[in-house]
């Protein structure tokens, strides 16, 4: 099934075949065929922000409604680069993306950050080709079992941390990077958070924003007393 038969498949309108297909060439191709297409990454750009919209339109919607703080964790746990992956595996999105051999070689397939990244582009490009209505049809279908879930990732552990910590103190949260290792387009990341610059805790992940959720995780985990 290529990507046409699966819009076909769920009823989904396109018009621009070549928009379509750009959502799914990445970087590494265009090395092997130089002038043929052009990379996703504007088309990622634009589908960011429709994913945006759709987060935020389906869970105020959620009956009974819920509060703006619960809504803003769940909403980026929604639109994560880890949710993304693992919705456009579980479709098959993912074999539509174009890849070059190299990256094809390593696995670029399953890794998330590119699974995401196409993910985007192709919310992005149904966007620009149609309208955001047909956007949001697709995005209902995608993802529709996942409004709403609640995860560990949806624990907002940075906020928890400074209301802890500044509960009954004057005391400054900062998050320090303490090094970054791998390609750039697999990084890894370790950062410690500090109060009032004595480390409380670590966290390592795949971007600075998830390191340091899991940094104040640790060290609310270690000031916490349960």
């Amino acid at each position: 099934m290529d990507v046409f038969e699966f819009l076909d498949k769920y009823g989904i309108e396109y018009n621009n075949k070549d928009l379509i297909t750009e959502a799914f060439v990445h970087t590494s191709y265009l090395n092997e065929h130089k002038g043929e297409l052009h990379d996703n990454e504007r088309l990622e750009y634009m589908g960011d922000a429709v994913l945006q919209i759709y987060a935020a339109d389906r869970l105020m919607k959620i009956d009974p409604p819920l509060k703006e703080g619960v809504m803003t964790p769940m909403r980026a746990n929604l639109v994560c680069e880890k949710t993304l992956a693992v919705i456009s595996k579980e479709f098959g999105i993912n074999e539509f993306i174009l890849l070059g051999q190299g990256e094809e070689k390593t696995g670029g397939r399953n890794r998330d950050s590119i699974v995401s990244d196409s993910f985007e582009a192709f919310i992005g490009a149904i966007y620009l080709d149609t309208n955001i209505n047909n956007a949001f049809k697709l995005l209902d279908i995608l993802m529709k079992k996942h409004i709403g879930e609640k995860t560990d990732d949806t624990y907002d552990y940075k906020t928890k941390l400074q209301e802890y910590v500044q509960s009954d103190s004057r005391k400054s949260i900062s998050y320090e990077l303490v090094w970054q290792h791998g390609p750039s387009n697999q990084p890894e990341f370790k950062m410690a958070v500090k109060v009032d610059g004595l480390v409380y805790g670590y966290g390592i992940g795949t971007n600075k924003k998830e390191a340091e959720k899991k940094a104040a995780k640790d060290a609310l985990e270690k000031l916490v007393v349960k």
